[in-house]
């Protein structure tokens, strides 16, 4: 019997299938960086105080380069291999959520953000009555980390989990999580640059607390770029993530893994749990999603869905696109395309029972009306599954027409 083919995958096509996954800017991300370390390898560069953080050379010689040269610079193999590592899901997860173009902004301002907060604790620290420190004013600070600590502030306070597992060993409190991991990582490294951790998890909570609201452009600003011709290469990527503005929730969802909870050990599993157990950890989170004001966009893979059937006609596609059109919300369907939508579901099979059929505990308020069941009856659609469709749709016309198209496919 012929073994089953996800078995026969191999490490290259579960890698490129990973890799896949990987929205657009957070791989744009890991890849500059990558290549920044390699050119840095083979041409034998370090000298690293040309590019680094200087908190004295920022306000002696106004050089506010640094803010941005520093976090795309990595001393070692294991300083940008971990931070990447870090990167993927916390990118990954956010930019789903905000989109490509929104995403960039916010880690422009959250590394802003950093180093103005560094500069002013170094400031402090160096000129205070009590007892001066120099050193943070001379020290040479260069890596993401700063960033990802921002990051995972933001992340842990949207996932809405009350605890977080600490490398798959203990958990901790969500709201002291980015703390104790500045202790460990203290602990376990001593040349790790503690006041760019601690700023980076100052702005995550300004972040967090709405303190940068100001300073956030509305969904148009963002729209805007991506509709430039600058971006015209980028957006046709099927990895690029738009910012469609139209979810006013900022959850992210939590991974539900069994593992996820049930962890007994670095050393526990095989090679691939023992490095992901190394990366931050989310708890499987049973509370619903909690709207937030911070993320009033959601994002949306261009090519994804629809685009991905096969032999359609263009007949049908138009369809799809008068039926999705927001600007049709409310208005009524037009017969023809009714019409035509009827003769192209006669040769679907409606056979997809599948779908639950316990509509009977469905609020009455999300109870559809007859017009509107009928009119998807009348596409060719099953009246079973059309009132799930409108149940889970929330009694809307569009969203249920998306589900029906989904299930058909």
């Amino acid at each position: 019997m012929r073994p089953n083919i996800v078995a026969e995958a191999g490490v290259p096509a579960r890698l490129n299938q990973w890799w896949g996954s990987v929205p657009f800017l957070t791989s744009s991300v890991v890849v500059v960086c990558g290549i920044i370390y390699l050119v840095c390898l083979l041409t034998g560069y370090d000298s690293f105080i040309e590019i680094c953080f200087l908190p004295s050379a920022i306000v002696s010689r106004f050089q506010v380069y640094r803010i941005y040269t520093s976090i795309l610079f990595h001393s070692s193999l294991l300083h940008v291999l971990f931070n990447m590592m870090a990167l993927v899901p916390l990118g990954s997860e956010m930019e789903r959520i905000m989109g490509s173009v929104r995403l960039l902004y916010v880690i422009l301002l959250l590394a802003t953000s950093n180093a103005i907060f560094h500069v002013l604790i170094a400031l402090l620290a160096a000129h205070n009555p009590i007892n001066s420190y120099e050193y943070f004013m001379n020290e040479c600070a260069i890596g993401f980390s700063g960033v990802l600590f921002s990051m995972i502030v933001i992340e842990t306070s949207l996932s809405g989990v009350q605890s977080r597992s600490v490398f798959g060993l203990f958990n901790v409190p969500a709201k002291w999580y980015a703390f104790i991991l500045l202790v460990v990582f203290q602990l376990l490294m001593s040349n790790v640059s503690l006041l760019g951790h601690l700023c980076g998890i100052l702005s995550g909570f300004a972040y967090t607390y709405g303190l940068f609201n100001f300073l956030l452009p509305g969904t148009s600003f963002y729209s805007a770029i991506e509709t430039s011709s600058l971006l015209s290469s980028c957006v046709r990527r099927p990895k690029f993530i738009v910012c469609t503005g139209g979810n006013s929730s900022g959850y992210i969802p939590t991974q539900s893994s069994e593992n996820s909870t049930s962890s007994s050990g670095f050393f526990s599993g095989n090679l691939w749990g023992n490095l992901s157990s190394v990366m931050p950890q989310r708890e499987v989170s049973t509370q619903q999603p909690v709207q937030d004001y911070r993320f009033p966009g959601r994002g949306r893979t261009l090519g994804s869905g629809q685009g991905q059937q096969a032999s359609a006609v263009s007949s049908d596609s138009n369809l799809q696109a008068r039926l999705l059109d927001n600007n049709n919300l409310g208005h009524p369907l037009d017969l023809s395309t009714l019409g035509t939508a009827q003769q192209i579901s006669d040769g679907r099979q409606a056979g997809s029972n599948n779908v639950a059929t316990a509509a009977v505990g469905v609020p009455q308020d999300q109870v559809a009306s007859d017009e509107e069941i009928k009119k998807l009856v009348s596409m060719g659609f099953d009246r079973t599954q059309v009132e799930v469709a409108l149940a889970a749709a929330d009694g809307d016309l569009n969203v249920a027409v998306e589900i029906l198209m989904s299930q058909q496919s």
